[in-house]
């Protein structure tokens, strides 16, 4: 069931506590249906749609449709997405419009009104989490289900929370922990600390990882399985500085033969990238990626649908003999000046879909290896893992020989090789504790605090027990 189609039923601008009282889910309210099938009186009941698999399949596949959706946020929605949001916030991209909410990202003067930084970080992922309660409750109640149907569905229903908490950590440090769909026991959460939301992401990815298989439930990689989770789990490790366990995850998954670098640096992003662990499925229809279609330029000066271009100092980082800066990077000039845009993705309008929007993939799990055997003393280890993704690039072989030195090595790669991919950037710099040193240098409005964003003002009005981050 690879056509994610979706269809936009969840009203974004309604306000709500943790947002639950705002998501019309179709399992719980009547609303418009947000799955492709045809439902009596138009409305979608807990009892219709898990009493047979074909709808209960189509509930979990209306998620995947919305993360990619062009408009939804989180992921590559229209100018919300958390790669195009933190690329602004980081050291990646260069916002050259008028947008207002935008320009606060850009420079780093976030207020807690800004509505981009709330749909993009907030509501989305909570409307994700909040679906994902509602299929684990559905199953648990049902008896019409098949056991492989109910399984995959946990699995991916876990896998796809975890998924949606790590950002939400990540982007504003304690978060409400919601693992259910009761809005009487929810609307007025607190917040959680970091270590319980990192405790509940590692609990469903095992348990996840337990749940799905080695194959994929699709013939291409848009939907988890067995080994997208442990390459999750890999990250999650190693931004918990568990070491052993990172190493460990990420080798399980680079030991599966069918997950290869693409030597050729114009196949990586390609529905077909033998790298490519998962992926999410276009469903616009005159679009492949919304990545290619917000960053690509055809012309100067810039005028990119997103309205940002990619940082010049990022640009001209790049060793010149860097494949990826070839590949990678795309210029415009008027024969003077010249700008530069994200080029990973390579089509900009296209009804023929050849490219898939990338979430995980090989080159990630090299790096996480490289930096979890630098820390446990494997020197050569980690030499020869940063070796495949540099030498990939038409890098020679790393000269560094030391723990300090090779984890430096290690972040300057993460830089070059997952630039405007998910957030690698922004969350590296906080995680290496060098947000100060690298953005106090070249964002004037910057403050210590701005490593976290700020609760939404309109979440703290409508619950009491939400509190604010430091700084706002």
């Amino acid at each position: 069931m690879e056509n994610l189609k979706i269809k936009k039923n969840i009203n974004l601008h309604k306000t709500f506590s943790i947002l639950i009282t705002v998501l019309l889910l179709v399992l719980n309210i009547a609303c418009e249906d947000f799955i492709e099938i045809d439902l009596p009186n138009n409305e979608v009941t807990d009892e219709f749609v898990f009493n047979n698999d074909a709808s209960a399949e189509s509930a979990l596949i209306g998620i995947y449709g919305d993360m990619i959706g062009l408009g939804s946020g989180f992921s590559d929605g229209w100018r919300q997405s958390v790669t195009f949001l933190s690329g602004l916030a980081a050291d990646e991209l260069t916002y050259i419009n008028t947008r207002e909410g935008l320009i606060e990202i850009n420079e780093n003067d976030v207020v807690p009104t800004n509505t981009d930084a709330r749909n993009g970080f907030w509501v989305v992922p909570y409307e994700i989490i909040y679906r994902t309660n509602a299929l684990l409750t559905g199953i648990n109640n049902s008896t019409d289900l098949s056991d492989e149907l109910t399984i995959q569905i946990e699995g991916e229903a876990k896998f796809l929370r975890a998924f949606s908490y790590f950002y939400l950590v990540n982007l504003f440090g304690d978060v409400p922990l919601i693992l259910t769909t009761d809005i009487e026991s929810t609307q007025f959460a607190s917040r959680n600390s970091e270590g319980e939301i990192y405790a509940q992401i590692v609990k469903d990815l095992v348990e996840a990882k337990n749940l799905l298989a080695d194959d994929y439930p699709t013939t291409s990689r848009v939907r988890p399985n067995k080994f997208v989770v442990s390459a999750f789990l890999a990250r999650v490790y190693l931004f918990l500085e568990d070491w052993n366990n990172a190493e460990n995850e990420a080798s399980f998954v680079l030991s599966n033969s069918q997950y290869e670098l693409e030597e050729d640096l114009n196949d990586v992003f390609l529905s077909t990238s033998s790298e490519a662990i998962w992926q999410l499925l276009p469903n616009t229809q005159g679009l492949n990626t919304n990545e290619g279609y917000l960053f690509i330029v055809n012309s100067f000066p810039p005028s990119p649908i997103g309205g940002a271009v990619l940082d010049e100092n990022l640009a001209n980082a790049f060793d010149t003999i860097d494949t990826r800066r070839i590949n990678w990077i795309g210029t415009v000039t008027d024969g003077i000046d010249t700008a530069y845009y994200p080029n990973k993705y390579k089509i900009r309008f296209g009804s023929t879909v050849t490219e898939y929007s990338m979430v995980f993939r090989l080159s990630e799990q090299y790096l996480i290896r490289a930096e979890a055997k630098a820390r446990l003393g494997n020197i050569s280890g980690a030499q020869s893992d940063l070796n495949m993704i540099r030498n990939r690039a038409s890098l020679p072989d790393t000269d560094a020989t030391d723990e300090a030195s090779l984890v430096l090595a290690i972040e300057q790669e993460r830089r070059f090789e997952l630039f405007i991919e998910w957030g690698h950037r922004w969350f590296d710099l906080k995680r290496y504790g060098r947000s100060d040193q690298i953005l106090g240098a070249v964002k004037p409005l910057w403050n210590s605090t701005d490593v976290l964003f700020p609760i939404p003002s309109v979440d703290i009005q409508n619950n009491p027990n939400l509190t604010q981050n430091p700084g706002y």
